[in-house]
């Protein structure tokens, strides 16, 4: 096992002053007085907040940014003593849950509270978006207030899409730690295990490396490709001619990795093989569009040139890769018409695929920061020969 330096957990009350003034300055161009976010990726970038309790629907929980003043989190009272461990310092509870008023009236008093030049309030009500909150109360929100609410998404997207160092870092940690477990697999299984025992061995490692979760890992196989990537794992036991793909998005303190590996079992096509090697040139072409200055519209016909003069017929996936951070997914989409313009310190899978022939796709990924100097590769890059599974 390589030993890897380990980012501090956490981020100082700096960094997220600074994310805040950042914030606040793209706020000024979207025209929003404020942001109320009440998704817990929104809610962890501005306050460092995390908690399992995620998993219950019952309670919302919110956080409103404000052109001044400091940010103030309106949360359940059973939050309120892990939210005083972070950089926090106005903090207003209720003691939900109380259905009948879920935290609407204090939330409305502190939006209430922050001055307003717009006249406008933002939200998550948009792309690649959800409320955590019912929507009957958003509309509630919405007619009590005498500002507008209105669609915060695309500016909260413009100030997470650029990572901060300390943000690079940490999906930098968890990619090394994913490649390191990959690199391991092939010595660790072999033809008649199942894609479930698989899977379930590979997250065993990437846990002992160090990653906190793997919440995503769809384990696939089949003769020669695989007819989708993002379904599995299931009971099928691997064989000889086979095509074992793995992805993992695998979380470091809250920050994902996602990239792919692919594992052949005994001997491999020469159809495969060829396939396999024109996705590796793609994903160099792609990583190398990648740079500052250039649109996603670019990074995906770079990659498309390539495998579509490799004979692809299709691919279902719908885009070439896509940004990444603390979700698995998140904007932009290298697709034709995003037209992102690509900016240092953005994180983005480079994610080439291809279907070769009817049911049979082969699909690379790899995770690179964008630097003035160049792409910076995340993830260690995989094999151009695929590796062998006996």
């Amino acid at each position: 096992m390589s030993i890897l330096q380990i980012p501090k957990r956490g981020f100082s009350a700096g960094e997220f002053e600074g994310r805040v003034e950042r914030a606040r300055k793209i706020m000024h161009k979207h025209k929003f007085d404020a942001l109320v976010v009440s998704a817990p990726p929104n809610v962890r970038y501005f306050t460092g907040f995390d908690s399992q309790f995620w998993e219950s629907p019952t309670r919302p929980w919110f956080v409103v940014v404000g052109l001044e003043g400091d940010p103030v989190a309106v949360i359940p009272e059973i939050g309120a003593p892990e939210m005083a461990l972070t950089w926090m310092k106005d903090i207003r509870t209720w003691p939900a849950p109380v259905p009948e008023d879920d935290g609407i009236s204090l939330l409305k008093s502190t939006i209430e509270s922050f001055p307003k030049k717009y006249g406008r309030v933002g939200a998550e009500m948009g792309r690649e978006m959800s409320l955590r909150m019912p929507v009957s109360d958003l509309l509630r929100l919405r007619d009590s207030l005498s500002s507008e609410i209105a669609d915060g998404s695309p500016c909260i997207w413009e100030i997470r899409m650029v990572k901060t160092a300390a943000e690079i870092e940490h999906i930098n940690h968890i990619c090394q730690i994913a490649s390191d477990a990959y690199e391991a697999l092939p010595a660790q299984i072999s033809a008649g295990e199942t894609e479930r025992e698989i899977a379930r061995k590979l997250r065993i490692d990437i846990a002992r490396r160090g990653a906190d979760a793997t919440p995503f890992m769809p384990a696939i196989s089949g003769p020669g490709g695989v007819a989708q990537i993002v379904c599995g794992p299931h009971d099928r036991a691997i064989q000889e001619g086979d095509i074992l793909f793995i992805d993992t998005g695998s979380t470091f303190d809250g920050y994902f990795c996602d990239f792919d590996r692919n594992y052949a079992v005994g001997k491999i096509s020469d159809d495969a093989r060829r396939v396999h090697d024109a996705l590796w040139l793609a994903t160099e072409a792609g990583i190398a569009a990648a740079v500052p200055g250039a649109t996603t519209d670019d990074v995906f016909r770079a990659m498309s040139k390539i495998i579509e003069e490799a004979g692809a017929i299709g691919n279902n996936v719908g885009r070439l890769g896509h940004g990444l951070g603390l979700q698995l997914t998140e904007p932009p989409s290298h697709r034709l018409g995003d037209g992102t313009v690509i900016l240092e310190n953005m994180v983005l899978t480079i994610e080439p695929g291809m279907e070769y022939a009817p049911g049979k796709m082969i699909v690379h990924e790899e995770n690179i920061a964008i630097t003035n100097d160049g792409p910076r590769l995340l993830t260690k890059r995989a094999p151009r020969e695929m590796p062998v599974i006996n």
